[in-house]
């Protein structure tokens, strides 16, 4: 009976610990300057290269210049999405969400660690829950974000053209289904290297680090070694430059990659915050 009563409790605290992550994000003047921030820098990208959008996606010129980037061949689905400001959002969203969460996530076990209060927080949860709490607390503040900025852009588009209302509000779900999943392995990443790090900043050095070298690690194999380029996919974003030639339903095609990701990555984070010395 004690051990059947165990898994609810622990699913309850990490949702109270999830929450508790959300409600700092509203509740002190770090979280607040952090959405004024965020808010400032998709305004100004919405202001520039999304509210022109319909004009680029028309324009021979952009088409060649977007093709010369990814490859001929590479983005013929980006010209045929009925939201032109979608279809801008959807390859910029891409790359700098996970570059965001790099930011916004490296912080779940850091400071905790250098200030020594673990021990104190596993006098009140497992370290399960604390885990998987502060876990689901990170992704509901980044979907929080996605949200935000997919609903912007959707309003500008609709102001655009009103008769865009429906195809706007459905490839708007898409896009923030889409990122979320994406976000799901850069965040498990994170908080690894957030249970490993001593500050924030160094989680996020850790992280830089740990991309440049795996990209130059995966260079010299897809050169050296062509017949385990397969390896490349175990890395978080690796199919981000395939998504970018998707629209509708079949943006979820590549979703199964990141969902495993994430799910390994959260067992090795488990197992090391089970192991580690607080």
């Amino acid at each position: 009976m004690q051990a059947a009563s165990t898994g609810p409790s622990q699913m309850s605290n990490s949702v109270t610990i999830a929450l508790f992550e959300l409600q700092k994000l509203f509740n002190n003047k770090r979280g607040i300057l952090s959405i004024v921030a965020f808010s400032l820098v998709w305004g100004i990208i919405l202001l520039y290269p999304i509210r022109g959008a319909s004009d680029y996606l028309l324009s021979p010129d952009f088409k060649a210049f977007i093709a010369s980037f990814f490859g001929e061949g590479a983005v013929n689905q980006l010209f045929q999405w009925q939201v032109a400001e979608l279809a801008v959002f959807w390859c910029l969203g891409l790359y700098l969400f996970p570059l965001f969460s790099i930011f916004i996530a490296a912080d779940q076990f850091a400071s905790d660690r250098s200030r020594g209060t673990f021990r104190f927080l596993t006098l009140r949860a497992s370290r399960n829950s604390i885990f998987f709490g502060r876990f689901i607390g990170q992704m509901a503040i980044q979907l929080f974000l996605v949200i935000l900025a997919v609903s912007a852009t959707v309003l500008l588009a609709i102001s655009r053209d009103s008769s865009l209302i429906g195809a706007a509000i459905f490839d708007g779900v898409l896009v923030t289904l889409n990122l979320f999943i994406v976000l799901l392995p850069f965040t498990a990443l994170m908080a690894i290297l957030s249970l490993h790090a001593s500050t924030a900043r160094q989680a996020t050095v850790q992280a830089i680090v740990f991309w440049a070298l795996t990209s130059i690690a995966m260079a010299a194999i897809n050169f050296y070694a062509p017949q385990l380029a397969m390896l490349e996919w175990t890395l978080p974003g690796a199919q981000l430059s395939s998504m970018i030639n998707t629209q509708g339903m079949d943006s979820l095609s590549y979703s199964a990659i990141p969902l495993l990701q994430a799910l390994v990555l959260l067992f090795i984070g488990r197992l090391y915050m089970i192991r580690i010395a607080l």
